[in-house]
């Protein structure tokens, strides 16, 4: 059961702060966490579940323990493999472009990815192309003006995207890994919200600031603050 509770964030935020000494006990955190929230939407248990870049398996064990019959994809060989060989049922391909037929699955799901796609409504589009109509849609991302916008080279984002990885060169003396306009995009809350309304074939569930207490979710609902203080982004579909 998933409950979004002031205490969940802070175990969540303390396992965020260390991703970079301790990426292992930070990943399947938020994995556990991710299968129960979109539990509390949708039954898992011998459901199809698609994660579009689904990286080097987290996020399958946490759903596989859930008993969805799980399938991930991602386009970067490096994230399949960084835990060793990729798992089992693990594709190398894009998420603007699945490799999968219309209406295959029960749930499609997508984890601090968007922003990381130079074409998101076609992404977007494609999720919803390969759920069947019943089916959900859960995808969460970066809002570009939250303050972990510009992921390692924020602050700085704020700046601009351009100026904040040359800043991180020059400190560092290594590109980010993920460059402005090559690798890390700025897309916004409100677009993701905007999209999902203009539908004809999907309806939006629900929209709200994924790591934040229930009781915080009514910023998704106030323009320019949900932004800023949403952090990471949920948007909820059904397949019509």
């Amino acid at each position: 059961m998933h409950a979004a509770t002031l205490g969940r964030s802070v175990k969540l935020f303390r396992a965020f702060r260390n991703e970079q000494t301790d990426r292992d006990t930070f990943y399947r955190t938020l994995a556990q966490d991710s299968a129960d929230q979109v539990e509390s939407f949708t039954p898992l248990a011998g459901r199809v579940l698609l994660d579009v870049g689904g990286g080097p398996g987290y996020f399958a064990d946490a759903f596989r323990a859930k008993g969805a019959r799980y399938v991930g994809l991602d386009p970067d060989v490096g994230e399949l493999s960084a835990r060793g060989a990729p798992g089992q049922d693990m594709i190398r391909a894009s998420g603007t472009n699945l490799p999968v037929r219309t209406g295959a699955v029960d749930v499609c799901y997508s984890s601090n990815v968007l922003e990381h796609v130079s074409e998101p409504h076609r992404m977007l589009a494609e999720m919803v192309r390969v759920t069947k109509p019943g089916g959900t849609v859960f995808l969460s991302f970066t809002p570009w003006l939250s303050p972990w916008g510009g992921h390692e080279t924020s602050p700085w984002h704020y700046l601009g995207g351009h100026y904040a990885a040359r800043r991180y060169a020059a400190k560092t003396g290594a590109e980010p890994k993920n460059r402005f306009g090559t690798s890390l995009f700025a897309f916004s809350f409100g677009a993701a919200l905007a999209w999902a309304r203009a539908q004809d074939n999907a309806r939006l569930v629900r929209a709200f600031p994924r790591y934040h207490p229930s009781w915080v979710s009514w910023v998704a609902s106030v323009p320019g603050l949900r932004e800023v203080a949403s952090w990471n982004a949920v948007l909820v579909l059904t397949r019509l």
